[in-house]
């Protein structure tokens, strides 16, 4: 019989290769992790002044160039710091809406690159921002940044200009189409550029400028996050020997039990180099980038169908 547990959980939701599940995960994680921090010093006595001073501000982005140089791993580690319970829930909500729709477009392998460019881009371009902007530069040593929203705006821009006419609400005159929504809140956040928020909305929109970048470059067939994820599959091969190995013994588990009679053998298209490369242009591209001809292959080989 056909063992294909280890193929289904490279394409359901939830399971192994799911990156906006495992990206929601680590944001909620680490606001858990700081908030219980948090209580800890509460409950002690001690002011949340001591607590921002003593933990937070070593995670978040300080515009202050001496500041920041000090601790210059502030510009990825801010990212995914949340102090605000309802900017934390926030910033899931609409990283959940427009992860989704991105992973069933693009594959799962563009939703972590793309969080970490745009969260860079809105770093950068914040701290630049305080150091030029006349207007900031008189609060450039008390000011930082923190939050998920750079990033997650990122994948916004990313998931509307791949299909800008896609629509959600379909009970509304048969749905909005995404770029209606995603332009509304570009225009405003142009237009509280000059509110209390100020680097926010700065490096919000500088991960709509690379979210969009990005996949006018992947058009072109340049794939910049494919680097990154080589590399997390290097960091995570090295703590999961099985990971590494299993497609070495696929080919072994992919095999009849029978007595005394030889097995009828499979048509020549369900070839396990054939589902691999299925299952690598999912996690590229998506499910619906597949031929029928592709679905039908993967399609009998997870119900392990006797020819």
């Amino acid at each position: 019989m056909l063992r294909e547990d280890r193929y289904r959980k490279r394409i359901l939701l939830g399971q192994d290769g799911n990156s906006l599940v495992l990206l929601l995960a680590i944001l909620a994680i680490v606001f858990c992790l700081f908030k219980f921090l948090w209580i800890v010093y509460w409950m002690s006595g001690s002011k949340e002044a001591a607590f921002n001073v003593e933990i937070l501000h070593w995670f978040t982005l300080p515009s202050d160039l001496g500041t920041l140089a000090t601790r210059p791993w502030t510009l990825l580690t801010y990212m995914f710091m949340h102090e605000d319970p309802m900017h934390m829930i926030g910033n899931v909500l609409w990283l959940w809406a427009f992860g989704y729709i991105l992973q069933d477009l693009a594959g799962p392998r563009k939703i972590i690159p793309l969080f970490i460019y745009g969260g860079l881009a809105g770093g950068i371009f914040y701290v630049i921002s305080f150091n030029l902007i006349p207007v900031l530069t008189d609060v450039v040593k008390f000011s930082s940044l923190i939050g998920a929203s750079a990033g997650v705006m990122a994948i916004a821009i990313a998931t509307t200009a791949m299909a800008p006419g896609y629509r959600i609400f379909p009970m509304i005159n048969g749905g909005i189409p995404l770029w209606v929504l995603t332009l509304i809140f570009v225009v405003l956040d142009f237009a509280m550029v000059t509110g209390s928020n100020t680097g926010g909305h700065l490096a919000h929109l500088a991960g709509a400028a690379i979210g969009y970048v990005f996949v006018v470059q992947l058009k072109r067939g340049r794939d910049w996050g494919e680097w990154m994820n080589r590399f997390f599959d290097w960091i995570n091969n090295l703590f999961n020997p099985d990971k590494r190995s299993w497609k070495k013994t696929a080919k072994e588990e992919l095999h009849y039990e029978s007595k005394g009679t030889q097995p009828f053998k499979r048509i020549p298209n369900i070839t396990q180099k054939r589902i691999d490369e299925i299952l690598d242009k999912i996690n590229q591209q998506g499910y619906r980038y597949l031929t029928e001809e592709e679905k039908d292959i993967l399609k009998r080989a997870s119900e392990d169908e006797e020819l």
